[in-house]
């Protein structure tokens, strides 16, 4: 059983792949949002914020990056959507095939072009300036964090892709996770927040993730934010992977 789940997700999850490697607009589209608003907080808004001896574009890389994960996943909820109405999950499940391979198919595909998106906008920066002093085992911790955090809101891409009623509202599930980072530590340090927008900053998780990237950057004690970030992670993929599971079932039973 294990071999066919594993060969089936492979086939599935190669068609999936073949589909976003023809579609680069959207490509080019999820890529233009981070890197625009990079370009922006650097050259534009950098200059006014105080972020001590830190270069602006090395201090916001991190929020950068999750928004970069954001903006990928708003995709795999429309491309979700798109196969659910299309019949494709009906003909699939047809076949003698491993049922939960079509589901996996997609979740892999978004962590692999996110993964690349990823690499993308690190190149960008660098040209841009962003150097990090970081070795292997940080760059490997942070390889290790963004993957994470990228399946976490995977499998919420997954639940409003099988709960929207339109293209649209598949996609529209990523804004406010968009929005997310800069209402944390991402952009501007929270000691300059007032105080309810301060302590909401301080204790989303995003700040957590953001926090333990920028030090691992850095190679700066990280102390208890790569624990908190690690359980946020955890904790959110599973809630959602659980939830993903029962919506899926009902919608192919």
């Amino acid at each position: 059983m294990t071999t066919y789940f594993l060969g089936d997700t492979g086939v599935l999850t190669g068609r999936t792949l073949r589909h976003v490697t023809r579609s680069v607009d959207t490509i080019i589209t999820i890529l233009i949002t981070p890197i625009a608003m990079m370009l922006m907080f650097v050259y534009v808004f950098g200059g006014a914020i105080d972020t001590g001896p830190v270069q602006y574009i090395d201090y916001m890389l991190p929020g950068i990056l999750l928004i970069t994960i954001a903006s990928g996943i708003a995709y795999t909820a429309l491309r979700f959507f798109v196969d659910m109405k299309s019949g494709i999950f009906e003909r699939f499940q047809s076949m003698p095939i491993a049922r939960s391979g079509v589901l996996w198919a997609h979740v892999l595909t978004s962590l692999v072009a996110n993964l690349i998106s990823l690499v993308i906008v690190v190149g960008v920066t660098l040209l841009m300036g962003f150097r990090s002093g970081a070795g292997v085992l940080a760059w490997l911790a942070v390889a290790g964090i963004l993957p994470l955090f990228t399946l976490a809101l995977t499998w919420i891409a997954v639940i409003a892709g099988l709960s929207a009623k339109s293209a649209e509202g598949g996609g529209a599930f990523s804004y406010p996770l968009i929005f997310l980072p800069f209402l944390s530590s991402a952009f501007v340090p929270t000691a300059t927040m007032p105080g309810p927008l301060r302590w909401f900053a301080e204790n989303q998780p995003v700040t957590s993730i953001v926090n333990t990237i920028r030090g691992l950057f850095a190679q700066q004690p990280v102390g208890d934010d790569i624990w908190i970030a690690l359980a946020w992670c955890v904790g959110i993929l599973v809630v959602a992977y659980v939830f993903a599971m029962v919506v899926y079932r009902r919608k192919i039973a």
